[in-house]
C-alpha cells in the first residue's frame, strides 16, 4: 500500500476518532440538559449540572478538533458537507453557545422565575443541539447531490423524514447517556428517578437502533451490499451480536442497585457499535454517494503534517481530559456546589 493511499485511510480514521470522542463525552452533558424536562425540583437540577461542571466545556474540544480536521485533510468533504447542511450547522452552533450562557447564567439567576427561565433555556439548548447533530448524521448518511465536487442540491435537501428520525433517536440516546451518568455520579432519590428513566430511555434506543439500521440500508444500494453480499456481511454481523450481548448485560446491571458503572459502560457501547457499523456501511465514501476519501483528501504533504500535529496535540488533550474526570470522580450530592 502506497503513502498515497495510506494517509487518506489514516487522517479518516483520526477524524473518525474525534467525532467519536465528541459524541461519547459531549452527549451525556448534553443528555443532562435534555433531562431537565424531567427533573423539576431545583436541587436536584443543581446536582444535575454540578456533574458535569468541571468537565462540560472540555468536552466540545473535540468538536473543534474534528472540524479543523475535516477542514485540513479532506477540504473537498469540508467544501461540500458544509454548503448542504449549513442551516444545520448554523443552528447546532447557536444551540450550543446558547446552552453554554444558559449553563452559567441559571447559577446567578435572582429568583425562581429567572432560574426557570434559565433551566428551560439549557434544555431547549441541549435539545435543539443534539437534534441537528442527528439530523446532520442522518443527511449525510443518505447523500449529498454533488456535480464536479460541488454541491448542487437546494437549501432543503437535508429535510427528510430519515433525518428528522436521526435526530429524535439522537436526542433520545443522548438522554440515555445523561441518566446513566446520573446513575453513576449521583444517590439517592436521584438515582433511583435516573434508574427508571434509564430503563425506558434504554428500550427506546434499542428500538430507533433497529429503525434506523433497518431503514438505512434502503437508501443507497452500495449500503445493502453490506448486508447481504457474501462476504462483506461477516464485517457487520458481529454489530447486532454485539448490541444484544451489551443489551441483556444493560439490564442485568440496571436492575441491580450495586451497579453504578456498567449501565453507562454499556450505553457508552451501544454509541460506539453503531458508529462503528455505520463507518462500515460508508466505507470508502466520505460524501456519498459520489466522493471517497481519496478523492476529497488533501495533498500527502498536508496530510503529513497534520498527522504529525495530532499525534503531538492528541495525547495532550486526552491527559487533560482524563485528569479533569479522576480529580472530580465521585458521588456528586446536594451540598455540592458549582462556582
Amino acid at each position: 500500500m502506497t503513502p498515497e493511499h495510506l494517509l487518506p485511510i489514516l487522517s479518516a480514521g483520526f477524524v473518525a476518532f474525534t467525532v467519536l470522542a465528541y459524541i461519547t463525552l459531549d452527549g451525556f452533558d448534553l443528555g443532562i440538559g435534555i433531562l431537565f424536562g424531567l427533573e423539576r425540583g431545583s436541587q436536584d437540577r443543581d446536582v444535575m449540572v454540578s456533574t458535569v461542571a468541571p468537565v462540560w466545556d472540555g468536552n466540545e474540544t473535540w468538536l473543534i478538533l474534528g472540524g479543523s480536521a475535516l477542514y485540513g485533510v479532506f477540504p473537498v468533504a469540508y467544501g461540500t458537507i458544509l454548503p448542504a447542511l449549513y442551516p444545520l450547522v448554523i443552528a447546532m452552533l447557536l444551540a450550543l453557545i446558547f446552552r453554554g450562557v444558559a449553563f452559567e447564567f441559571r447559577f446567578r439567576a435572582e429568583g425562581p422565575r429567572s432560574r426557570f427561565a434559565w433551566d428551560m433555556s439549557f434544555l431547549a439548548g441541549s435539545t435543539l443541539a443534539a437534534m441537528t447533530q442527528g439530523m446532520i448524521l442522518g443527511a449525510l448518511i443518505q447523500g449529498i447531490r454533488i456535480r464536479d465536487n460541488q454541491y448542487a442540491g437546494g437549501w432543503f435537501d437535508w429535510l427528510t423524514g430519515f433525518s428528522v428520525f436521526c435526530g429524535l433517536s439522537v436526542v433520545v440516546g443522548y438522554a440515555l447517556l445523561g441518566a446513566c451518568w446520573l446513575v453513576w455520579r449521583t444517590e439517592g432519590e436521584l438515582q433511583s428517578r435516573a434508574r427508571r428513566h434509564a430503563r425506558v430511555l434504554a428500550a427506546m434506543t434499542l428500538g430507533l437502533i433497529v429503525v434506523v439500521s433497518l431503514w438505512t440500508p434502503t437508501l443507497q444500494l452500495h449500503y445493502l451490499r453490506h448486508w447481504n453480499v457474501w462476504p462483506r456481511i461477516l464485517y457487520v454481523a458481529p454489530v447486532p451480536i454485539l448490541v444484544a450481548a451489551l443489551a441483556a448485560l444493560f439490564w442485568r446491571s440496571i436492575n441491580d442497585e450495586r451497579s453504578h458503572l456498567m449501565p453507562l459502560l454499556c450505553a457508552l457501547g451501544w454509541f460506539f457499535l453503531c458508529f462503528t457499523g455505520l463507518g462500515i456501511s460508508l466505507w470508502p465514501w466520505i460524501v456519498p454517494p459520489s466522493i471517497d476519501l481519496w478523492q476529497a483528501s488533501s495533498p500527502p504533504a498536508s496530510q503529513v503534517f497534520f498527522l504529525v500535529g495530532a499525534a503531538v496535540l492528541t495525547p495532550i488533550v486526552v491527559g487533560y481530559s482524563a485528569y479533569s474526570y479522576w480529580v472530580f470522580r465521585g458521588k456528586i450530592g446536594k451540598e455540592t456546589h458549582y462556582h
